[in-house]
């Protein structure tokens, strides 16, 4: 009975001869994409005037996009919307019908940059009344991803380095690696739009990551 509870606890002690370490890893790119969240909203008496209103300038705004290199792919119906307006009735308080109001919302994929300010510029001024969103990416972030990643582990590995030297100890093989998950935010950059349309700042593309390892801790 002795020697089981000896031996249970000697694996114990080895299996506890690790260190565990978390590394950040951020790998940032100039954008080259742009996606923009727009739409038209208008009121009328009658819900048919209303809903014409906003389609004919939607079919303004979706005509003229191809001009600045948007392809149909990247224009998407975002939101469709009709409801009624209310008024209250001073006299019996009652709730009345004055009219309807009817949204479209479109969102844009920009994938030339230099087009974005004329582009904003236009839809506005064809009848675009809605801007909620404006936000920049990169078309293949792919290469980013890695990028963070590899700085996540030579970071990862390079604290565990340090923790293992200040305990006295020697570094073993790495016993797991895994992804927290990470993430995109953009960076304040100006680069500015054309001086005679909207001007807009990029910023940067800024992708990161971050890994959990564990390493043995040799004897």
């Amino acid at each position: 009975m002795s020697v089981w509870l000896f031996a249970a606890v000697g694996v114990q002690a080895q299996e506890l001869r690790q260190i565990t370490v978390t590394g950040e890893g951020v790998a940032a790119a100039v954008p080259d994409m742009a996606t923009i969240s727009l739409g038209v909203s208008h009121r009328a008496d009658s819900a048919e005037a209303a809903m014409d209103q906003v389609s004919q300038s939607v079919a303004a705004i979706l005509d003229l996009l191809p001009r600045f290199g948007i392809d149909a792919r990247d224009m998407q119906t975002s939101g469709l919307s009709l409801y009624p307006v209310f008024a209250s009735a001073s006299v019996s308080g009652a709730d009345r019908i004055t009219g309807f109001e009817a949204s479209n919302g479109v969102t844009l994929r920009v994938r030339d940059l230099d087009q974005l300010g004329a582009a904003l510029e236009a839809v506005l001024k064809t009848g675009a009344n809605r801007l909620s969103g404006l936000s920049f990416g990169v078309q293949e972030p792919a290469p980013l991803q890695e990028a963070a990643r590899r700085d996540a582990v030579a970071d990862a590995m390079a604290r565990a380095q340090v923790y293992a030297e200040a305990a006295g100890v020697t570094l073993g093989p790495v016993v797991s690696i895994s992804e927290n998950g990470g993430g995109y935010r953009p960076e304040p950059m100006m680069m500015a739009a054309r001086a005679d349309s909207v001007p807009v700042a990029a910023g940067e593309a800024t992708i990161s990551a971050s890994v959990t390892m564990v390493f043995a801790l040799a004897d």
